[in-house]
């Protein structure tokens, strides 16, 4: 093994071992990991452009590409003994540069997550199309692993997925699972899907829905008996219904919105939480699922924008719930602080509302305000696991967040010859 990539292997290690969620790398700068508190540089010597160009030959084996020759490129990489990793390498101001998502070994359950137990009802439907939503970074891969995995857990299917890159991978349980990574496997999304249909699916889940065409395909598999799964970059159930209609042209976004509330079944949009004890996120989501009022909605855009009460009602009865709503649970439940509800809630007036119903009183409310006020959040560093007698060093926070905290050393990086 090279000097460089025993380095790789040292903050890979200590990426999985400290709850990172992503690794940046570039040229002319240290490494830095991404913590729930932000993008914290750790310290070591500032990569060159020969070691951005050894960590390039790394990730590219196998592919017959050159790092010269890259522009942007995803993939995925796996460390044995480690994890895999979700990576896209780039270029910036012509200089090399790579981002790595940390992808658990385990794939946790929908109970692990602490995900509402609705999620179960949703996965378990015979057909139809459900869309997992929210920005980068707030854990929709995980979310489709979990339902995915209880599919899978659970019943007697075929369940294809079309990802790029493949992230979490499916042991076989009581379903027959075909991962597909395009570039590998297959050649687009588009491709990937229509050939899906004569593969005698029961689930397929979509890592992404990119343009009309893939929509299409995906609404036609719903159609004809499927249950499709895929995400979208949107932050609630009126954005993603609103981004999916904008894709096609105006004459054809009437029978869209007809096709939309036919097919789908529920969108689940998703945003991460600072948790009371400031170690970690929790997920607040918003839950759609497609009634008669729903699908009226949907179909008529002049209704799309009363939405979130039909969701709001439908909690006793569907197991729907706005993001409000949950997130007054987790207030509740003294998961979040009053602070971090404030500040996530999409109308702090319904907040109140809910708190004090849920509570009984207002007087509640206030005491949680002052426990909120109250709060602290930690400062928490990342951590690395020490090499044989090296020195400590240190992992620098910006300076809003407080000192720096001590962690042992990773060995410094050599040049690349």
């Amino acid at each position: 093994m090279s000097d460089f990539s025993q380095t790789l292997t040292n903050i890979l290690k200590t990426a999985v071992q400290n709850g990172v969620s992503d690794i940046h790398m570039a040229t002319g700068v240290p490494p830095a990991f991404r913590t729930f508190q932000g993008v914290l540089p750790i310290n070591l010597p500032a990569f060159t452009a020969e070691d951005m160009e050894a960590l390039f030959k790394i990730f590219l084996t196998g592919t017959g590409q050159e790092p010269s020759s890259i522009r942007d490129f995803d993939g995925a990489y796996l460390l044995q003994g480690v994890g895999r990793f979700r990576f896209n390498l780039f270029r910036h101001r012509g200089k090399l540069a790579a981002v790595l998502r940390v992808i658990q070994n385990k794939i946790a359950s929908i109970d692990d997550l602490k995900l509402p137990p609705v999620l179960k009802k949703i996965a378990e439907a015979n057909r139809g199309l459900v869309l997992v939503t929210g920005a980068t970074g707030s854990g929709k891969s995980s979310t489709l692993a979990a339902i995915i995995d209880h599919i899978n857990a659970t019943q007697s299917c075929h369940i294809v997925t079309i990802e790029d890159p493949i992230e979490y991978v499916h042991p076989q349980k009581k379903s027959r699972i075909s991962q597909r990574e395009i570039g590998r496997d297959t050649d687009s999304f588009s491709s990937a899907l229509r050939s899906a249909l004569r593969q005698d699916p029961d689930v397929i889940l979509l890592g992404e829905m990119r343009d009309v065409e893939t929509m299409d395909i995906a609404l036609k598999a719903a159609e004809t008996g499927h249950l499709v799964f895929s995400t979208v970059h949107t932050t609630d159930a009126i954005k993603t219904i609103g981004r999916l209609v904008a894709m096609y042209p105006s004459d054809e976004q009437a029978m869209v919105r007809l096709r939309l509330s036919d097919n789908l079944n529920a969108t689940i949009s998703q945003r991460l939480l600072v948790a009371k004890d400031g170690k970690s996120r929790l997920v607040a989501q918003e839950i759609m699922i497609a009634n008669t009022a729903i699908r009226e909605c949907i179909a008529n855009e002049k209704k799309t924008g009363e939405m979130n009460n039909f969701i709001e009602k439908g909690k006793e009865v569907l197991g729907s719930q706005t993001f409000d709503q949950h997130i007054s649970e987790m207030v509740v439940a003294d998961l979040i602080s009053m602070d971090t509800a404030m500040e996530a809630a999409t109308n702090p007036a319904d907040m109140h509302r809910n708190l004090s119903f849920a509570a009984g009183g207002t007087e509640h409310i206030k005491s949680i305000e002052l426990e909120g006020a109250a709060e602290e959040v930690p400062v928490v560093a990342s951590v690395v696991i020490p090499p044989p007698n090296a020195a400590p060093i240190t992992v620098k926070p910006p300076a809003t967040l407080g000192t720096s905290t001590t962690i042992p050393k990773i060995p410094k990086i050599p040049k690349v010859a």
